[in-house]
């Protein structure tokens, strides 16, 4: 998905002729069916207007361009792609992430800057960085860049800033992604005129954006290895006893449905603490490692990020959430792996999820269609909101109706609460879930079991467990409110018991 595409000559007319902005507006609105914010609409005026000034005095007339361009399968958009052919007469495209920041200072956070957004100074990631994670993730998935048909660079533009070289934008600790992705201030225009002229001068542009508008999503080889290298250094994803058979006939059943081109759907059930998780993450590493292409998602954001933050943000290209393939291909991916499938929702659409985005199919339909096999990993009494419908039998009725082969394989054994299965099934008693035999606490198991007087007590015995080397951790659930954070990032304290107040 786009807001603008066509050949540099018409996007310089458009800008002249003040009709830019409104045709990306149009266009915006059409496809998410709701208006963009003023602010953003003067953005798009400001900084292309200035793009197009570019363009002309540095003769980039006979190349092609792409505005909001949607990176696949995520809700990012690149600001701008010009394309064309290099000085070696290659096809080749630059990315240019366009800022009207005035004023950047220096930030104590790693690969970010301080800018003046809106009405306060707030971090954020270094414009060039930005920039070249476009780039690093458009190479390891968009098939046209990834399969080499055009080169990509990227660098970026802040056209209001007037600064020296000596300025923090060009601070030694981003001396590396400089010299990669370069970022260019508004007196730096001549250079910047030159770097696309290197890149795309030689014109052409036309057929090298017909070639970047009809790219699929197909994760790259390099980035497969790079997840299966990063999973594999990771000690705690061990697989133990039926966790490898459910990991190896899942693996069985892929190699066989890539010969027959049948669809596949595995259905993994466990309750808390048996290694659904485990299980997910191996599978994404080996199938990544055998050149399948694999996707990993969930419905919870917090998952996901920890995910990304533990295995490196580059591994971030395979790792989505549930409504990231309402508009996918039917067997766009080789495997898609859905971990917490209780999290389940009817559908993926919202309400706003322009027309021809919604695919009138449920999100488990959805799903199931977007790969040759999908594994479902799912506990029932995990269910978290309301609007959270992943079942069982919601899964075996999908699979039956889209014509796959349904595989299913239960997980028993405990890998958390100390290995203790009796542990679990008196929670579940006592809860009143599921009726097990283990009615009473057994005192004699490797557990303490304590009822305080006081979150006070509570937290001060927990805070021991901590002091000691434990993991130790005092959560609160979705019974209070969640407020969003103070403007100072300090949290609110939400959670009051008596005269206990915390976030």
């Amino acid at each position: 998905m786009y807001l603008y595409s066509g050949s540099t000559i018409d996007f310089i007319g458009d800008a002249t002729r003040s009709q830019l902005a409104a045709k990306i507006e149009e266009r915006f609105t059409e496809h998410f069916r709701y208006r963009p914010s003023r602010s953003e609409v003067m953005s798009w005026q400001n900084s292309l207007s200035r793009m197009s000034q570019v363009l002309v005095s540095g003769d980039l007339t006979d190349n092609g361009i792409v505005v909001e361009l949607q990176l696949p399968l995520t809700s990012r958009r690149l600001d701008c792609m010009i394309t064309g052919r290099n000085e070696a007469g290659d096809r080749d495209a630059v990315i240019v992430e366009l800022k009207q920041w005035d004023e950047v200072r220096r930030s104590p956070v790693d690969g970010c800057v301080e800018a003046f957004l809106g009405h306060d100074w707030r971090d954020a990631l270094h414009p060039s960085e930005q920039a070249a994670r476009y780039r690093r993730y458009l190479l390891d998935t968009h098939s046209t860049f990834a399969e080499g048909d055009v080169a990509l660079q990227s660098c970026s533009w802040l056209h209001n800033l007037t600064e020296p070289k000596s300025h923090p934008l060009f601070a030694e600790d981003f001396h590396a992604v400089l010299a990669l992705t370069p970022s260019f201030t508004g007196e730096q225009t001549i250079d910047l005129e030159s770097f696309l002229t290197a890149h795309v001068g030689q014109g052409e542009g036309l057929d090298v954006l017909e070639r970047v508008l009809r790219g699929r999503y197909r994760p790259h080889k390099r980035l497969l290895d790079h997840v299966a290298a990063s999973i594999k250094a990771e000690p705690s994803y061990v697989l133990l006893d039926e966790q490898q058979v459910a990991f190896a006939k899942v693996m069985t059943s892929v190699r066989s449905k890539a010969l027959d081109g049948g669809k596949a759907v595995f259905l993994v059930r466990g309750g808390p603490g048996t290694g659904k998780s485990v299980i997910a993450v191996n599978l994404v590493g080996e199938l990544a490692r055998q050149g399948y292409a694999v996707n990993h998602a969930t419905g919870s954001k917090a998952f996901t990020e920890t995910l990304k933050s533990v295995l490196g943000t580059r591994s971030a290209a395979i790792f989505n959430y549930f409504n990231s393939y309402s508009t996918a291909e039917e067997g766009e991916l080789d495997v898609l792996v859905l971990d917490e499938a209780h999290r389940l929702r009817e559908t993926s659409a919202n309400r706003f999820t322009r027309r021809e985005s919604r695919s009138g199919l449920s999100q488990v339909e959805e799903l199931i269609r977007a790969a040759h096999t999908t594994v479902f990993l799912i506990d029932v009494l995990q269910v978290v909101r309301p609007c959270e419908v992943g079942s069982s039998t919601l899964v075996r009725g999908a699979a039956e109706k889209l014509g796959a082969t349904l595989v299913e394989h239960e997980l028993e054994a405990q890998c958390r609460y100390g290995g203790s299965d009796r542990y679990v099934r008196w929670i579940t008693n006592f809860l009143e879930l599921e009726r097990t035999p283990d009615v009473l606490w057994d005192p004699s198991e490797e557990f303490d079991l304590d009822v305080v007087d006081s979150p006070h007590e509570l937290e001060q015995l927990i805070r021991m467990r901590a002091d000691e080397g434990h993991t130790a951790r005092l959560s609160a659930g979705f019974c209070w409110q969640w407020s969003d954070p103070l403007s100072d990032g300090t949290l609110v304290k939400d959670v009051v018991v008596d005269d206990c107040a915390m976030p």
